[in-house]
């Protein structure tokens, strides 16, 4: 029997490439919508936040359900599923940047004894898409795939340096600066404009007690083939009890300077 070929009355879209499949770019929207802020939402939420209407939104979340990407609590909430956790975990491992950082950073975690950690910027916050933790360390618990205000961490403040004043702009639009940081975070889009301006005179960021107290860092960036723009940041993390400010931009900056140029360097080559 020869299959029938219905009208594809759901591909040509409104905007956009002529291949998009409406009922996937919702399926989407919707994933899109969870983070590490909001891990659960009602269907109504999902109505609201996306635009999509309730019946298209109930089928939307029934097929994903279906596939395992979302699952549904007693209390009829909907949060993501393990199906998520998975593409998430194999899009991380074969990221062309991550394989290539790997020994590199390892080497590195072994020499300066410190938490090392690779990150790209994501509107204004930071991923983690690497970690190597030090035990010592007293911090939050961030893991790879977790995300933090990037105005407050050497990482975030690097890439962000790199922005035009419009990028940065729009980068840092819904960041609160009255949000839970620590007592030496940037509290205005000006103050850290002027922080921005330090970091790109010098070529790295120093993060001193931003993020929380008693965490210091300093990191540096990572360029692909675009010289002109970082492909990502790495940095040392450390606990202000072990290292000052002398010592992030001495001899930790040294070491994460060379291990910065080796991982630029293999990904110019490939």
């Amino acid at each position: 029997m020869k299959a029938e070929i219905t009208p594809a009355t759901d591909v040509a879209p409104k905007t956009g490439s002529r291949y998009r499949i409406e009922a996937l770019a919702k399926g989407l929207d919707v994933l899109r919508l969870f983070d590490e802020s909001t891990t659960s939402l009602k269907l109504r939420e999902i109505c609201d936040r996306t635009g999509i209407p309730m019946p298209t939104a109930f089928r939307v979340v029934a097929t994903l359900e279906e596939g395992g990407y979302l699952e549904r609590s007693s209390d009829g909430s909907i949060r993501p599923g393990i199906a998520v956790l998975q593409l998430g975990s194999a899009a991380l491992r074969g990221s062309s940047i991550v394989q290539l950082s790997e020994q590199p950073l390892r080497h590195l975690a072994e020499e300066s004894g410190e938490t090392v950690n690779l990150g790209v910027l994501v509107g204004d916050r930071v991923l983690y898409l690497a970690r190597l933790r030090n035990s010592d360390l007293v911090t939050a618990n961030i893991q790879v795939g977790s995300t933090l205000p990037a105005a407050y961490t050497s990482m975030g403040k690097l890439l962000l340096a790199y922005l035009s004043e419009a990028e940065l702009t729009s980068a840092l639009q819904g960041h609160d600066f009255a949000s839970h940081a620590g007592p030496n975070a940037a509290t205005s889009l000006d103050d850290l404009r002027e922080r921005l301006s330090t970091i790109r005179d010098q070529g790295y960021s120093l993060q001193d007690q931003e993020v929380a107290a008693g965490l210091r860092s300093v990191s540096v960036p990572v360029f692909g083939p675009d010289a002109a723009r970082p492909a990502a940041a790495i940095n040392i993390a450390v606990a202000s009890t072990r290292h000052d400010l002398d010592s992030l931009r001495g001899p930790l900056l040294e070491k994460i300077r060379k291990t910065a140029d080796l991982i630029s360097r293999l990904l110019r080559s490939t």
